[in-house]
């Protein structure tokens, strides 16, 4: 994998059947802009930028008719600049035993993504359970080739536009009250890094969906020239989480299940996370899928608590979520408690993260679009 092609790609990001850019991927600041080269006042420009986000995404509107309390002329005007058709509908859903639901999404150009809802507690919300967490798309594909990925199968088609990565986020709210969104789905998040961050940018602000900035996670396969790039790229006040894909306690070992690590070994991306700007008490999260036999032993979890030493982090462990074709097997139960426990045990904040979906193949590791899913499996 070349450097080039590592830090970010457009290949195919604009499907040639598109004529003109989308409503959903303008933040405030570019509608002002788009509005003043127009001749409308500052004042209004500002105003009408305003409103057109609420109407997007407080009423969830998809027509410039509905937008009932901007004039006319400015309604008109954006019309002929900008495409407010749907980017995505939702070809399918599937609902797993345990309340995660999976949705998949037809693009414009027929592609096909996916994006899972995952409620805290089993489908089951309290007071104190009351997370529910969207995992979304930001490639169709993805070019990692990470070995224990299903997503990896289908190799790159193209980067999801910015509208499109908003509208999972804009179709799924329709669905449930949101709290939290991981871009964990099918792609690598950082190879598409300026479409992601822009979409950060709508997803965070005040006259957007609002989140928050904690909510939100970024995860990468470990693509250093982006993570350093995203460092300088993102405010302030849009810096979210970031999550690395660790998966590996040594460099040969990585390389074995993920092909970045050629290009970008453990040492040099451990670097990138302690330049990474932190706030106070945050920390970066280190996702480790554990494979039976293979990553997942107390010499692993050693060496796990040395690479990660003067960086804030946490680690999620992973029992790996095995898929049609794999080579590789799921950890013991018991030996997945003893890494978490040798962690626990030296200060490092260490969690197992449980599978949710496995029945519908909506866990980590597992995504695909559904015809290309039924493919492998005959």
């Amino acid at each position: 994998m070349s450097q080039a092609c590592a830090e970010n790609s457009t290949q195919n990001s604009t499907p040639a059947s598109q004529s003109k850019p989308h409503l959903w991927g303008q933040r405030v600041s570019d509608l002002t802009e788009t509005l003043l080269a127009m001749g409308v006042p500052e004042k209004k420009a500002r105003y009408h930028s305003h409103q057109i986000f609420r109407w997007i995404y407080e009423r969830k509107v998809s027509s410039y008719e509905e937008m009932t309390d901007i004039s006319k002329l400015a309604r008109e005007a954006l019309a002929e600049k900008f495409d407010i058709t749907p980017p995505l509908t939702v070809a399918t859903a599937q609902t797993s035993i345990d309340g995660t639901r999976k949705f998949l999404f037809r693009l414009h150009d027929g592609n096909t993504v996916e994006s899972v809802l995952i409620p805290a507690n089993n489908g089951e919300a309290d007071e104190t359970t009351s997370r529910l967490t969207i995992c979304i798309s930001s490639q169709v594909g993805c070019a990692m080739g990470c070995k224990f990925c299903l997503t990896a199968s289908m190799g790159l088609l193209r980067n999801l536009r910015v509208e499109e990565i908003v509208g999972q986020v804009l179709e799924l709210s329709k669905a449930a009250d949101i709290t939290n969104i991981v871009f964990m789905g099918m792609g690598e998040p950082l190879h598409n890094l300026e479409n992601v961050c822009r979409a950060v940018e709508i997803l965070l602000s005040q006259y957007g969906m609002g989140f928050s900035k904690r909510k939100v996670t970024v995860s990468t396969s470990g693509l250093v020239p982006a993570i350093r790039k995203m460092n300088a790229r993102l405010s302030r006040e849009n810096r979210v989480n970031l999550a690395i894909s660790l998966n590996g306690s040594f460099n040969e070992q990585r390389e074995a299940v993920m092909p970045v690590n050629e290009a970008f070994p453990i040492e040099e991306l451990l670097d990138a996370c302690r330049e990474f700007t932190l706030e106070p008490y945050r920390r970066i999260t280190f996702e480790y899928v554990m494979m039976g036999g293979l990553n997942d032993t107390t010499e692993d979890a050693a060496r796990v608590l040395k690479l990660l030493d003067g960086i804030p982090s946490k680690v999620n462990l992973i029992p790996y979520n095995p898929h049609p074709a794999s080579p590789f097997r799921r950890s013991e139960d018991g030996d997945v408690e003893t890494f978490k426990r040798f962690l626990l045990d030296r200060g490092v904040a260490a969690m197992v993260r449980h599978s949710r979906g496995r029945d519908i193949l909506a866990a980590c590791g597992q995504l695909k679009s559904a015809e290309d899913a039924r493919a492998a499996v005959n």
